[in-house]
């Protein structure tokens, strides 16, 4: 198979779908690569690196399109580049495609056989395509909010840890999973006062067994989210609906409510965000404010560290690229159903229920069109 490694377009992203040895596991399974020039340049990842990595290079993203047979990237196309896709053609990417109409209209028109990392399960439960950027991002997230606390920032002008005789911040982090998880470590590491709040009674517990009296975990109900926000400096948001919107857990009256100041993360903007009052900003402009409260919302955040991310993404990515390169995607998903879960739109169809259901499209299942 030949497969197509663009450079992505999306403000500020440099991050990049394959590293040199992803090419190099791909080309020593007898595939071909063809890789824009400077895709990986900006992390340093050159082009001649791809080329002794047994790629070849494409002069522009448009002849890797027309050529390619598997488009491999990390953000979701562009309308040019969706534009670009034709009929048959695999794409695989990141789509979050539940708060994106006009992508999926366009990811429909295209006909392509579009794979979402996204969606894509593993078998011990989870989202493990998903994992790394979850984990680079909620670590990021209390970096930014501890940046944006800061008065030249918007922010209350507050210290994170605090300092002896002066209390630290209280974070208050929405979703005890992979994200939660990692932006906890974070702040406890930092010195914050660290409340956690879940449905999930178990992995509270897992969390309590770990961290002990350095965080307070909380049930999730509509009163404990109020009051924790309200008392919180910083809030992150980290919940998750596998494929569909994140629920809307922070109101704007609570918003409304909150200290001047203070600083919300919402990590779930890439699903639409689980605040009423987030809207997608980007690394050139990554916050704005809402009843004196900081919002940051930031659609790739892990694009900011993208050296590391693009390293833990091709780390979680591979194996599923060389499966379909190796079987073609009809076999590579019959073999698999995790990688099947991934499927989200497929030559003019949508294949994932939360999208069909959130967007209004007729659902077809996948294993409909690989019979």
């Amino acid at each position: 198979m030949l497969i197509g490694l663009p450079k992505e377009i999306k403000n500020h992203e440099y991050r990049v779908g394959l590293t040199p040895a992803s090419v190099r596991e791909l080309t020593h399974h007898g595939h071909a690569v063809l890789v824009q020039r400077g895709a990986g340049a900006s992390i340093g990842l050159l082009d001649e690196h791809y080329v002794a990595a047994g790629a070849t290079l494409a002069n522009d993203a448009a002849s890797v399109f027309a050529q390619a047979e598997m488009i491999v990237k990390v953000k979701e196309p562009q309308p040019q580049e969706c534009l670009m896709l034709r009929p048959g053609q695999i794409l695989y990417t990141y789509l979050h495609l539940a708060p994106d109409p006009e992508q999926t209209a366009a990811l429909v028109k295209s006909g392509a056989v579009c794979i979402a990392y996204e969606t894509i399960t593993g078998p011990g439960g989870g989202l493990p395509l998903l994992a790394p950027m979850s984990e680079v991002a909620g670590r990021m997230a209390i970096q930014a909010g501890a940046a944006h606390l800061e008065k030249s920032k918007g922010g209350m002008g507050i210290l994170l840890g605090g300092v002896p005789g002066v209390p630290a911040a209280h974070v208050a982090i929405l979703g005890a999973g992979v994200v939660g998880t990692h932006a906890l470590q974070m702040a406890v590491g930092m010195g914050a006062r660290v409340s956690v709040l879940d449905k999930n009674v178990d992995r509270l517990r897992q969390l309590d067994l770990i961290f002990g009296n350095r965080i307070h975990t909380v049930f999730s109900n509509a009163q404990t989210v109020e009051d924790a926000v309200l008392d919180a400096d910083l809030v992150v948001g980290g919940v998750l609906i596998p494929g569909a919107a994140a629920p809307k857990l922070v109101t704007r009256a609570m918003i409304k409510r909150m200290k001047q100041g203070a600083v919300v993360v919402d990590v779930a903007i890439d699903q639409g965000g689980c605040f009423e009052t987030s809207h997608a900003t980007t690394h050139a402009e990554p916050t704005y404010l809402v009843d004196g409260v900081v919002h940051y919302c930031v659609a790739n955040m892990p694009g900011a560290v993208a050296r590391t991310s693009t390293f833990a993404l091709n780390n979680a990515t591979i194996g599923h690229a060389v499966a379909l390169a190796d079987k073609g995607w009809k076999q590579a998903l019959k073999d698999n159903v995790h990688l099947k879960n991934g499927l989200n739109v497929c030559q003019g169809q949508v294949t994932y229920e939360a999208v069909a259901q959130d967007l209004g499209y007729s659902y077809v299942s996948a294993d409909s069109l690989l019979s």
